[in-house]
């Protein structure tokens, strides 16, 4: 087979320095890169462009409180026409472990948003403490409201300008047979009217799908800049700039109440109710612990940068490394017909790839072993793609997930689950999950690839698997993946 396909440059046959130059990420397109929007990005940004987008957010805000003043109880069909929004899935950048589809905002952010303009947010728009209002102030105030959500409602505002920015791009780089016209509902939200309008554009064409490129510079991972974790961390720093004396008071009294040294420690559930009540009681604190990260701008830039950055490594130029190893020197890429060999033959190449070839290396950043399994997740999805099988990420299957289930056909199907070695819930999930998921799936083959980094952690697996009984069992597969073993290839990644 030629050369492999698995991002925006390979799949319409351009350079990838050129997408580099025009400032954008180069999206695999098999699979959503671990980055999202940061609102905060917007409204820190030095570009006009982008402080637009954070305040027609503000603005569409403050529009969606005078409705809630309005209508206490929202009316049938408010909440579908100016709640509701789909994830932009075209971004291919996001949480998904399986192609590039998401939830979206559902019916629960909506009522929680619509519930907290009458509360909380009252004074949205309204703030003294703070240079603006903020998005994030929703994820503050409840611990249901994560930067998923938040991502999401940014990414809706920011679509307008994704647009314009990816048409752009195809009208200047791209052929014609590789674009068409779209027309996009939801571009543009119309105060006149109050309803929102669609638009055409000239983009970038895949499997009669459009496709949206990202600016580096709006991007980060992990959690948005201002996030409820970092917050509930940082109440203390923020304290000595609270000026109301109650408020420093009943402050003191929850550093005492959590943090003291005498009680036995809380739970970060019984952390998290503390926090909310004292928050709900002094929603003041939100905006003094804004006023701190708006004190701390300049970090959020570098974060981006840095997160960006490994990503890119991670995901771009380490992975690519690897597939081509898997090309050159495995017969990885050849189709089977049946698909339990096909997957054990391809787990046994990348185990020999990974331990005989330095393939290892892919699985360190900046010397560190990667610590997140959902990125060895992805990094599989994205290497595997070149079958011709039907790979899917299983999302519930009946029981719980698993990671992939290849198939022909339902009555040909293999389970493979990807673990770290590292993993607190190894055990527990050797001993009842996949027989669980075999009984889900009526499938009579399932592969669990356990990758460890240490001498250590391989001991670890090992007591785990004569505790259960399951030493020499052929269906699980140990990967070594530590980095001191000795060359044995003269192949550099």
């Amino acid at each position: 087979m030629g050369d492999l396909r698995l991002y925006f440059s390979d799949f319409f046959e351009i350079d990838e320095d050129i997408i580099e130059s025009y400032g954008a990420i180069n999206i695999s397109l098999i699979n959503d890169l671990p980055l999202f929007i940061d609102p905060f990005l917007l409204f820190n940004s030095e570009k006009k462009e982008y402080q637009k987008i954070h305040q027609e957010i503000i603005s569409y805000l403050l529009f969606l409180q005078a409705q809630a003043e309005k209508f206490p109880q929202p009316p049938s069909g408010m909440m579908d026409s100016w709640y509701l929004f789909p994830e932009i899935k075209q971004t291919w950048i996001g949480f998904s472990l399986d192609g590039n589809s998401g939830r979206g905002l559902g019916m629960g952010f909506a009522l929680n948003l619509h519930r907290e303009l009458q509360a909380i947010f009252k004074d949205f728009g309204k703030e003294t403490i703070t240079k603006s209002p903020h998005l994030e102030k929703l994820c503050l105030i409840s611990p249901l409201v994560g930067r998923d959500k938040i991502s999401d409602f940014t990414t809706n505002f920011a679509k307008k300008y994704l647009l314009e920015y990816t048409s752009n791009f195809a009208t200047e780089h791209l052929k014609l047979p590789q674009c068409c016209k779209f027309n996009v509902d939801k571009v543009e939200f119309n105060y006149e009217t109050m309803t929102w309008m669609s638009k055409e554009y000239y983009l970038p064409c895949l499997d009669d799908d459009y496709v949206l490129l990202t600016p580096r510079d709006l991007l980060t991972r992990d959690n948005t800049f201002i996030n409820r974790s970092d917050m509930i961390n940082n109440l203390q720093k923020i304290a000595p700039s609270v000026e109301d004396a109650t408020i420093r008071f009943e402050l003191n009294n929850y550093f005492i109440y959590v943090l003291s040294k005498k009680k036995k420690e809380l739970s970060k559930t019984e952390k998290n109710r503390a926090v909310t009540v004292l928050i709900r009681e002094h929603p003041e604190l939100i905006d003094y612990y804004i006023k701190y990260k708006e004190d701390h701008e300049a970090d959020a830039t570098s974060i981006s940068k840095q997160v960006v950055q490994e990503v890119k490594q991670l995901f771009n130029t380490q992975l690519q490394d690897l597939t081509q190893i898997l090309l050159k020197k495995t017969d990885f890429y050849k189709t089977r017909p049946d698909s339990y060999e096909e997957a054990y033959k391809r787990v046994l190449f990348l185990k020999s790839v990974i331990e005989d070839m330095n393939g290892y290396r892919i699985f360190y950043l900046n010397g560190k072993p990667i610590k997140r399994e959902s990125d060895l997740q992805i990094m599989y999805r994205l290497i595997w793609f070149a079958s011709e099988m039907d790979v899917n990420r299983e999302v519930n299957n009946g029981r719980g997930p698993v990671d992939f289930k290849i198939s022909k056909g339902s009555s040909n199907t293999t389970l493979v689950e990807f673990k770290l070695a590292s993993n607190s819930k190894l055990k527990n999930n050797l001993a009842k999950q996949v027989d669980i998921y075999k009984k889900a799936s009526s499938t009579n083959h399932a592969i669990k690839v356990i990758l460890y980094f240490t001498d250590t952690e391989y001991n670890k697996v090992l007591n785990v698997l004569n505790e259960l009984g399951l030493q020499g069992c052929k269906d699980i597969i140990l990967i070594d993946a530590t980095n001191n073993k000795p060359s044995a290839s003269n192949v550099v990644i």
